[in-house]
Protein backbone atom coordinates (compact mmCIF):
# COMPACT_ATOMS: atom_id res chain seq x y z
CA UNK A 1 0.00 0.00 0.00
CA UNK A 2 1.86 2.96 -1.11
CA UNK A 3 0.42 7.00 -0.76
CA UNK A 4 1.37 8.74 -4.17
CA UNK A 5 -0.23 12.33 -4.15
CA UNK A 6 0.82 15.78 -5.60
CA UNK A 7 1.25 17.14 -1.90
CA UNK A 8 3.57 14.56 -0.73
CA UNK A 9 6.71 16.90 -0.72
CA UNK A 10 5.06 19.34 1.07
CA UNK A 11 3.72 16.70 3.86
CA UNK A 12 7.42 15.09 3.92
CA UNK A 13 8.40 19.25 4.74
CA UNK A 14 5.62 19.26 7.64
CA UNK A 15 6.52 15.97 9.64
CA UNK A 16 9.87 17.02 9.49
CA UNK A 17 12.20 16.17 11.32
CA UNK A 18 10.81 12.15 11.43
CA UNK A 19 9.24 11.95 7.81
CA UNK A 20 5.94 11.42 6.47
CA UNK A 21 6.71 7.75 6.67
CA UNK A 22 7.18 7.64 10.10
CA UNK A 23 3.98 8.74 10.90
CA UNK A 24 2.00 7.00 8.00
CA UNK A 25 3.25 3.75 9.37
CA UNK A 26 1.44 3.89 12.84
CA UNK A 27 -1.76 3.96 10.53
CA UNK A 28 -0.20 0.59 8.97
CA UNK A 29 3.04 -0.24 8.54
CA UNK A 30 2.89 -1.15 4.46
CA UNK A 31 1.08 2.54 4.16
CA UNK A 32 4.61 4.28 2.65
CA UNK A 33 5.47 7.59 0.55
CA UNK A 34 9.27 6.90 -0.07
CA UNK A 35 10.03 3.84 1.51
CA UNK A 36 10.24 0.03 0.15
CA UNK A 37 8.12 -2.62 2.47
CA UNK A 38 7.22 -5.96 1.82
CA UNK A 39 4.98 -7.96 3.88
CA UNK A 40 5.44 -11.85 4.30
CA UNK A 41 2.74 -13.47 2.91
CA UNK A 42 4.38 -17.20 3.34
CA UNK A 43 6.67 -19.36 5.49
CA UNK A 44 8.44 -22.47 4.81
CA UNK A 45 10.92 -24.62 6.16
CA UNK A 46 12.52 -26.12 3.37
CA UNK A 47 15.29 -27.69 5.57
CA UNK A 48 16.07 -28.12 9.56
CA UNK A 49 17.98 -24.63 9.69
CA UNK A 50 16.75 -22.81 6.85
CA UNK A 51 13.38 -20.83 5.83
CA UNK A 52 12.01 -19.15 2.60
CA UNK A 53 9.53 -16.09 3.30
CA UNK A 54 7.02 -15.18 0.66
CA UNK A 55 7.36 -11.38 0.29
CA UNK A 56 4.41 -8.80 -1.45
CA UNK A 57 6.30 -6.05 -1.80
CA UNK A 58 4.80 -2.34 -2.13
CA UNK A 59 4.10 -0.34 -5.12
CA UNK A 60 7.27 1.49 -4.71
CA UNK A 61 9.25 -1.64 -6.00
CA UNK A 62 10.41 -2.35 -9.52
CA UNK A 63 11.54 -5.63 -9.66
CA UNK A 64 14.94 -7.31 -9.95
CA UNK A 65 17.30 -9.49 -11.67
CA UNK A 66 18.29 -12.63 -11.46
CA UNK A 67 21.17 -12.98 -9.16
CA UNK A 68 20.99 -9.41 -7.84
CA UNK A 69 20.44 -8.75 -3.57
CA UNK A 70 18.21 -6.87 -1.64
CA UNK A 71 18.90 -5.45 1.87
CA UNK A 72 16.17 -6.61 4.42
CA UNK A 73 15.70 -4.88 7.65
CA UNK A 74 13.77 -6.12 10.34
CA UNK A 75 13.31 -4.41 14.09
CA UNK A 76 13.97 -6.97 16.89
CA UNK A 77 13.78 -6.02 20.35
CA UNK A 78 13.52 -2.11 19.50
CA UNK A 79 16.75 -2.24 16.95
CA UNK A 80 16.66 -1.88 13.72
CA UNK A 81 18.87 -4.72 11.91
CA UNK A 82 19.60 -4.40 8.01
CA UNK A 83 21.09 -8.13 5.70
CA UNK A 84 21.50 -8.76 2.78
CA UNK A 85 19.36 -11.24 0.67
CA UNK A 86 19.14 -12.36 -2.27
CA UNK A 87 16.30 -13.54 -4.31
CA UNK A 88 15.73 -17.40 -4.73
CA UNK A 89 12.34 -17.11 -7.45
CA UNK A 90 11.87 -16.46 -10.82
CA UNK A 91 12.03 -12.50 -11.73
CA UNK A 92 9.35 -12.85 -13.88
CA UNK A 93 6.64 -14.18 -10.95
CA UNK A 94 3.53 -13.42 -12.03
CA UNK A 95 1.91 -12.53 -8.86
CA UNK A 96 4.57 -9.77 -8.86
CA UNK A 97 6.04 -11.45 -5.21
CA UNK A 98 9.45 -12.85 -4.66
CA UNK A 99 10.93 -14.89 -1.86
CA UNK A 100 14.14 -14.81 -0.04
CA UNK A 101 15.61 -18.28 1.55
CA UNK A 102 17.36 -17.81 4.95
CA UNK A 103 19.71 -20.01 6.27
CA UNK A 104 20.28 -19.84 9.92
CA UNK A 105 23.53 -19.06 11.11
CA UNK A 106 24.50 -20.07 14.62
CA UNK A 107 25.95 -16.08 15.46
CA UNK A 108 23.52 -14.83 13.02
CA UNK A 109 21.23 -12.51 14.94
CA UNK A 110 18.74 -11.51 12.01
CA UNK A 111 18.85 -15.30 10.51
CA UNK A 112 18.09 -17.15 13.30
CA UNK A 113 15.47 -14.55 14.12
CA UNK A 114 13.40 -15.28 10.92
CA UNK A 115 14.12 -19.04 10.91
CA UNK A 116 12.37 -18.52 14.32
CA UNK A 117 9.68 -16.38 14.36
CA UNK A 118 9.12 -15.04 11.38
CA UNK A 119 5.13 -15.45 10.43
CA UNK A 120 2.67 -14.09 7.57
CA UNK A 121 2.08 -10.78 8.18
CA UNK A 122 5.43 -9.72 9.10
CA UNK A 123 6.40 -6.15 7.59
CA UNK A 124 10.08 -5.82 6.12
CA UNK A 125 11.57 -2.74 5.25
CA UNK A 126 13.37 -3.31 1.72
CA UNK A 127 15.89 -1.53 -0.33
CA UNK A 128 15.76 -1.16 -4.04
CA UNK A 129 17.91 -4.59 -5.36
CA UNK A 130 21.59 -3.91 -6.67
CA UNK A 131 24.67 -5.99 -7.33
CA UNK A 132 26.56 -7.10 -10.73
CA UNK A 133 26.21 -10.59 -9.75
CA UNK A 134 23.02 -10.78 -12.84
CA UNK A 135 22.51 -12.77 -16.14
CA UNK A 136 23.67 -11.06 -18.99
CA UNK A 137 20.76 -9.20 -21.22
CA UNK A 138 21.58 -11.59 -24.24
CA UNK A 139 21.54 -14.98 -22.52
CA UNK A 140 24.75 -17.33 -23.61
CA UNK A 141 23.75 -20.77 -25.27
CA UNK A 142 25.41 -22.65 -22.69
CA UNK A 143 25.66 -22.05 -19.45
CA UNK A 144 27.01 -23.60 -15.94
CA UNK A 145 25.11 -22.72 -12.49
CA UNK A 146 26.93 -23.81 -9.27
CA UNK A 147 26.72 -22.98 -5.78
CA UNK A 148 27.35 -24.60 -2.20
CA UNK A 149 25.35 -24.39 0.98
CA UNK A 150 23.35 -20.82 1.24
CA UNK A 151 24.88 -19.88 -1.95
CA UNK A 152 22.02 -21.39 -3.66
CA UNK A 153 19.35 -18.18 -3.72
CA UNK A 154 20.79 -16.42 -6.31
CA UNK A 155 21.90 -19.50 -9.08
CA UNK A 156 18.39 -20.75 -8.39
CA UNK A 157 16.96 -17.36 -9.10
CA UNK A 158 18.77 -17.44 -12.35
CA UNK A 159 18.01 -21.25 -13.12
CA UNK A 160 13.95 -20.30 -12.56
CA UNK A 161 14.11 -17.14 -14.81
CA UNK A 162 15.52 -19.15 -17.74
CA UNK A 163 12.73 -21.59 -17.55
CA UNK A 164 10.40 -19.25 -17.11
CA UNK A 165 11.84 -17.83 -20.68
CA UNK A 166 11.92 -21.04 -21.97
CA UNK A 167 15.85 -20.30 -22.82
CA UNK A 168 16.42 -23.45 -25.53
CA UNK A 169 20.63 -23.27 -24.35
CA UNK A 170 21.91 -26.08 -22.10
CA UNK A 171 22.13 -25.29 -18.71
CA UNK A 172 24.28 -27.48 -15.56
CA UNK A 173 22.90 -26.62 -12.23
CA UNK A 174 25.65 -28.12 -9.77
CA UNK A 175 25.11 -27.61 -6.25
CA UNK A 176 27.77 -28.79 -3.38
CA UNK A 177 26.15 -29.36 0.22
CA UNK A 178 26.53 -31.78 2.99
CA UNK A 179 24.00 -34.54 2.36
CA UNK A 180 20.35 -34.53 0.63
CA UNK A 181 19.00 -32.76 4.04
CA UNK A 182 21.26 -29.84 3.64
CA UNK A 183 19.69 -29.37 0.02
CA UNK A 184 17.27 -26.69 0.24
CA UNK A 185 14.34 -26.29 -2.65
CA UNK A 186 15.14 -30.16 -3.77
CA UNK A 187 12.15 -30.47 -4.90
CA UNK A 188 11.80 -27.60 -6.87
CA UNK A 189 14.90 -28.79 -8.31
CA UNK A 190 14.07 -32.24 -8.98
CA UNK A 191 10.89 -31.03 -10.91
CA UNK A 192 12.54 -28.11 -12.95
CA UNK A 193 14.76 -30.37 -14.11
CA UNK A 194 12.23 -33.23 -15.00
CA UNK A 195 10.08 -30.58 -16.77
CA UNK A 196 13.24 -29.07 -18.74
CA UNK A 197 15.05 -31.50 -20.74
CA UNK A 198 17.84 -29.07 -21.45
CA UNK A 199 18.15 -28.65 -17.52
CA UNK A 200 20.90 -30.83 -16.30
CA UNK A 201 20.83 -30.97 -12.11
CA UNK A 202 23.80 -32.37 -10.20
CA UNK A 203 24.18 -33.06 -6.76
CA UNK A 204 27.43 -33.27 -5.06
CA UNK A 205 27.63 -34.26 -1.57
CA UNK A 206 30.40 -33.44 0.81
CA UNK A 207 29.84 -35.35 3.80
CA UNK A 208 27.40 -38.51 2.69
CA UNK A 209 26.79 -40.78 -0.25
CA UNK A 210 23.50 -40.54 -2.61
CA UNK A 211 25.07 -37.73 -4.57
CA UNK A 212 25.06 -37.96 -8.19
CA UNK A 213 29.15 -36.30 -7.69
CA UNK A 214 30.98 -37.28 -4.11
CA UNK A 215 33.35 -34.40 -2.21
CA UNK A 216 34.67 -30.92 -2.97
CA UNK A 217 34.58 -29.35 -6.52
CA UNK A 218 37.41 -30.52 -8.52
CA UNK A 219 38.20 -30.12 -11.97
CA UNK A 220 36.96 -33.32 -12.97
CA UNK A 221 32.97 -32.88 -11.66
CA UNK A 222 32.97 -29.75 -14.06
CA UNK A 223 34.89 -32.19 -17.01
CA UNK A 224 32.19 -35.07 -16.14
CA UNK A 225 29.16 -32.96 -16.52
CA UNK A 226 29.97 -30.21 -18.63
CA UNK A 227 32.43 -31.06 -20.82
CA UNK A 228 32.06 -28.00 -23.33
CA UNK A 229 32.14 -25.29 -20.18
CA UNK A 230 35.80 -23.73 -21.17
CA UNK A 231 34.15 -22.98 -24.66
CA UNK A 232 31.70 -20.33 -25.27
CA UNK A 233 29.88 -20.78 -22.51
CA UNK A 234 29.58 -18.76 -19.23
CA UNK A 235 29.62 -19.85 -15.35
CA UNK A 236 27.92 -18.22 -12.47
CA UNK A 237 28.93 -19.73 -9.11
CA UNK A 238 27.98 -18.61 -5.24
CA UNK A 239 28.66 -19.83 -2.11
CA UNK A 240 31.36 -20.45 0.80
CA UNK A 241 34.75 -19.22 0.46
CA UNK A 242 36.68 -22.88 -0.06
CA UNK A 243 34.11 -23.30 -3.00
CA UNK A 244 34.75 -19.91 -4.88
CA UNK A 245 38.69 -19.88 -4.09
CA UNK A 246 38.73 -23.15 -5.67
CA UNK A 247 36.67 -22.91 -9.00
CA UNK A 248 38.13 -19.15 -9.81
CA UNK A 249 41.80 -20.90 -9.21
CA UNK A 250 40.46 -23.20 -11.81
CA UNK A 251 38.92 -21.21 -14.49
CA UNK A 252 42.56 -18.93 -13.68
CA UNK A 253 44.63 -21.72 -14.62
CA UNK A 254 42.95 -22.60 -17.94
CA UNK A 255 42.93 -18.85 -18.68
CA UNK A 256 39.37 -18.51 -18.77
CA UNK A 257 38.76 -16.18 -16.42
CA UNK A 258 36.01 -13.71 -18.69
CA UNK A 259 33.92 -16.71 -18.27
CA UNK A 260 33.33 -16.80 -14.64
CA UNK A 261 30.94 -14.89 -12.97
CA UNK A 262 31.31 -14.94 -9.00
CA UNK A 263 29.15 -13.86 -5.97
CA UNK A 264 30.07 -14.33 -2.07
CA UNK A 265 27.82 -13.36 1.02
CA UNK A 266 30.13 -14.40 3.96
CA UNK A 267 31.20 -11.98 6.71
CA UNK A 268 34.31 -9.61 5.94
CA UNK A 269 37.58 -11.46 7.50
CA UNK A 270 37.32 -10.17 11.63
CA UNK A 271 40.02 -7.50 11.36
CA UNK A 272 42.67 -8.71 13.58
CA UNK A 273 42.53 -6.61 17.16
CA UNK A 274 46.18 -5.29 16.94
CA UNK A 275 47.99 -5.08 20.40
CA UNK A 276 50.15 -2.19 18.81
CA UNK A 277 47.40 -0.25 17.63
CA UNK A 278 48.07 3.58 18.03
CA UNK A 279 46.84 6.46 17.30
CA UNK A 280 43.39 8.09 17.90
CA UNK A 281 40.20 7.77 15.60
CA UNK A 282 37.80 11.00 15.76
CA UNK A 283 34.23 10.79 14.48
CA UNK A 284 33.46 14.22 14.61
CA UNK A 285 33.13 15.53 18.56
CA UNK A 286 33.82 11.97 19.90
CA UNK A 287 37.68 11.27 19.68
CA UNK A 288 38.92 7.77 21.27
CA UNK A 289 41.75 5.52 21.55
CA UNK A 290 42.43 3.29 18.34
CA UNK A 291 41.84 -0.61 19.23
CA UNK A 292 42.75 -1.83 16.14
CA UNK A 293 39.15 -3.27 15.09
CA UNK A 294 37.05 -2.02 12.29
CA UNK A 295 35.88 1.72 12.52
CA UNK A 296 32.60 0.34 12.73
CA UNK A 297 33.30 -1.34 15.79
CA UNK A 298 34.73 1.21 17.33
CA UNK A 299 31.97 4.02 16.44
CA UNK A 300 30.08 1.60 18.08
CA UNK A 301 32.13 0.47 21.29
CA UNK A 302 32.04 4.75 21.64
CA UNK A 303 27.79 5.20 21.71
CA UNK A 304 27.46 5.95 18.00
CA UNK A 305 24.79 4.50 16.13
CA UNK A 306 26.39 4.94 12.83
CA UNK A 307 24.15 3.77 9.40
CA UNK A 308 24.78 0.02 8.64
CA UNK A 309 23.78 -3.08 6.56
CA UNK A 310 25.04 -6.24 5.85
CA UNK A 311 28.63 -5.40 8.16
CA UNK A 312 30.27 -7.24 4.96
CA UNK A 313 31.48 -4.47 2.79
CA UNK A 314 29.06 -5.38 0.21
CA UNK A 315 25.70 -2.72 0.80
CA UNK A 316 27.89 0.20 0.92
CA UNK A 317 25.59 1.75 3.84
CA UNK A 318 28.04 2.28 6.08
CA UNK A 319 30.06 4.55 3.98
CA UNK A 320 31.62 7.69 5.52
CA UNK A 321 33.73 10.26 4.60
CA UNK A 322 37.36 9.88 6.18
CA UNK A 323 38.74 13.32 6.55
CA UNK A 324 42.21 12.69 7.11
CA UNK A 325 44.53 10.09 8.37
CA UNK A 326 45.29 6.56 6.64
CA UNK A 327 43.24 3.09 6.66
CA UNK A 328 43.25 -0.28 5.53
CA UNK A 329 40.25 -2.64 4.00
CA UNK A 330 40.34 -5.92 6.16
CA UNK A 331 39.44 -7.36 3.06
CA UNK A 332 41.97 -7.00 0.32
CA UNK A 333 44.64 -5.19 2.37
CA UNK A 334 44.46 -1.83 0.25
CA UNK A 335 45.33 1.19 2.07
CA UNK A 336 43.80 4.54 1.62
CA UNK A 337 45.29 7.35 2.28
CA UNK A 338 43.92 10.49 0.86
CA UNK A 339 42.02 13.20 2.93
CA UNK A 340 37.96 13.38 1.86
CA UNK A 341 37.82 9.81 1.03
CA UNK A 342 35.04 7.97 0.79
CA UNK A 343 35.50 4.13 3.29
CA UNK A 344 33.04 1.57 4.07
CA UNK A 345 32.98 1.61 7.91
CA UNK A 346 32.45 -2.03 8.37
CA UNK A 347 35.81 -3.46 6.99
CA UNK A 348 37.99 -0.47 7.50
CA UNK A 349 40.57 -0.17 10.07
CA UNK A 350 42.62 3.11 11.20
CA UNK A 351 46.20 3.10 10.57
CA UNK A 352 47.15 5.70 13.30
CA UNK A 353 45.18 9.01 13.68
CA UNK A 354 41.81 8.73 11.60
CA UNK A 355 38.76 11.09 11.70
CA UNK A 356 35.58 10.74 10.06
CA UNK A 357 33.02 12.82 9.47
CA UNK A 358 29.92 11.07 11.14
Amino acid sequence: MTVFTGPARVLEALATPHGLDRYLELIHPMLTVRELRAVVTGVEHTTTDSVTLTLRPNRRWRGFAAGQFVQVAVEIDGVLWTRCYSPSSSAHRSDGQFQITVRAHEDGVVSRHLHAHARPGLVLRLTAPSGEFALPSTRPDRIVLISGGSGITPVLSMLRTLTDERHPGEIVFLHYARSEADVAHLADLRAIAEANRNVRLVLAYTRSEGGDLRGHFDETHLSEIAPWYAHDSQTFVCGPPALMSAVREHFAAKGIEDALHTEEFVLAPAAPVDGDATGTVSFGATTVENSGATLLEQAESAGLSPEFGCRMGICFSCTKVKTSGCTRNVRTGDLHTEPDQEIQLCISVPVGDVAIDL
